[in-house]
């Protein structure tokens, strides 16, 4: 590679052409260079390059600015932001006359139509208080704008109605908890009851085996005695017929 840039330099410096002759060689050559490979103070000089593509320049980026945004009905009628505080201050004077209310814990929704001019407006309370207001001059959009924050207090209402699923759950568990240790003491006091009804019969069945073999050996004396005295009457009564003198028949 360095015999060949050598080559090129010195070709181009005479001003002529540059013509590479490789001579045969047994070894395998290597690739020749390709001009585009090489750096650009050699390839600028004297050879003719194909020219690439240029880019170009960067166009200046226009700075953006705040665009209002009117937000649009799924029909293309126009749906605009209302002020919440000159909503509210219809309510107050009764100017307001409510189409529809769909209530979900503290969330609530109001289609209310303003007769005056000819205005409907959805509104969102969160506790009785006015978050979300729109306001449309088509009934049918504007009933559109109700589902859709009805659909919306749903969503945010599903976490307090599996709050009082947990609370009810958690309840029912205690309950059922307090249940089953009554009921457990109520067998724990039925066992001990037993198992103190069978000591005491166990002591009982004791006591009367102590008692019955302490009659049993009490009768045997006894017996022993009788049989004793027996004898001694049965001696006293032969000794008391030997004293009776004989007479003849």
């Amino acid at each position: 590679m360095k015999n060949l840039l050598n080559m090129r330099r010195t070709a181009v410096s005479n001003g002529a052409a540059a013509h590479f002759h490789f001579p045969p060689q047994h070894a395998p050559q290597a690739e020749p260079a390709r001009l585009d490979d090489l750096p650009a103070s050699e390839s600028d000089a004297g050879a003719t390059i194909e020219a690439r593509p240029v880019s170009p320049p960067p166009r200046p980026v226009t700075p953006l600015h705040a665009v209002q945004v009117t937000p649009s009905a799924p029909n293309g009628r126009t749906v605009q932001l209302a002020d919440a505080a000159d909503v509210e201050r219809m309510i107050d004077n009764a100017e307001l006359t409510t189409f529809h209310t769909f209530r979900t814990f503290d969330y609530s929704v109001s289609l209310l139509f303003y007769p005056k001019e000819m205005k409907y407006f959805a509104a969102l309370f969160q506790e009785d208080r006015l978050w979300r207001v729109l306001s449309t001059t088509d009934i049918n959009t504007a009933r559109q704008l109700f589902h859709h924050m009805q659909d919306q207090a749903t969503r945010l209402s599903d976490g307090e109605t599996r709050r009082l699923q947990l609370e009810a759950q958690n309840e029912q568990m205690k309950r059922a908890i307090a249940e089953s240790e009554a009921h457990a003491e109520r067998l724990r006091q039925g066992l001990q009851r037993t198992t103190e009804q069978d000591q005491a019969v166990t002591n009982r069945q004791h006591q009367l085996r102590k008692d019955l073999a302490q009659l049993e050996a009490q009768r045997t004396a006894a017996q022993a005695q009788l049989n004793k005295v027996h004898r001694q009457v049965h001696q006293l009564n032969v000794a008391n017929n030997e004293s009776i003198p004989h007479m003849p028949p």
